[in-house]
């Protein structure tokens, strides 16, 4: 009887162990896969610190594009988040997302602005030229078309075919400064896996610095005029220890 006991205890630890492995291997693989939040949800941490998994977003998003998360899933479980290849966010105007948020965890702002829908910052798109047909010299405007924000977030690029010399090419340009991010364009591609894709945005933009200067804004330039005044500033601290004579 010890021995069968024994044998039940051992199949059922394993078992244990084995099920234990699979959910760390799904949490590892989740970990590599990026996703899209709901509009607002612009920085991560804040949002993840407020919002409390109720699913109110879930519930108001008319187009079912939101999801909440499980276990299988790379954000954290219980958390709003979809796929643009899937069902992209149509941008509504009044935001129903945003407004049924109880925790402010999706930022209200976007709601006090009239087109705060296309000011929200969910991701950027970004054009893989390599699989995208249009850089081949095969006209398509799909993810053009697609775009909420035509001309502005998504423009045509017109260059001349140097292989053909007949036919131009209409190449889809991002505006990243413009985009949102809804994923409109990725669901419009027509290629079997989508050359343009929406990411989060901190997997895309870059930072330069904070000791490079536009000097085509002005805003940004006040700062160079700032640090003149404090570069002179050391440089007669500097002219008066050297003309001190107490101090030689």
């Amino acid at each position: 009887m010890q021995r069968r006991e024994f044998f039940i205890k051992s199949f059922k630890n394993l078992c244990l162990c084995a099920g234990g492995g699979f959910l760390a291997s799904l949490a590892l693989n989740a970990k590599d896969r990026y996703y899209l939040r709901p509009p607002g949800a612009d920085n991560e941490e804040r949002f993840l610190s407020k919002c409390i998994r109720c699913g109110l977003c879930v519930n108001a998003c008319p187009y079912d594009t939101l999801k909440l998360a499980s276990l299988l899933d790379a954000p954290q479980n219980g958390t709003p988040f979809f796929e643009a290849r899937k069902i992209p966010c149509y941008l509504c105007e009044d935001i129903p997302c945003i407004r049924d948020c109880p925790t402010d965890a999706l930022d209200k702002k976007y709601l006090e602005k009239k087109d705060g829908i296309f000011e929200v910052k969910i991701g950027i798109a970004i054009v893989d030229s390599a699989s995208c047909v249009a850089y081949w010299g095969i006209q398509c405007d799909a993810c053009y078309r697609a775009c909420p924000l035509i001309d502005k977030a998504l423009k045509l690029e017109f260059k001349r075919n140097e292989r053909t010399a007949k036919h131009a090419f209409l190449l889809p340009v991002v505006d990243h400064e413009v985009c949102v991010g809804c994923g409109l364009c990725e669901l419009a591609c027509i290629t079997q896996e989508p050359a343009i894709k929406v990411l989060p945005r901190k997997f895309v933009l870059g930072k330069a610095g904070s000791h490079y200067i536009k000097g085509w804004d002005k805003e940004d330039e006040k700062r160079l005029n700032e640090d003149d005044t404090k570069n002179k500033t050391k440089q007669n601290r500097a002219q008066d220890y050297l003309n001190n004579e107490e101090m030689l």
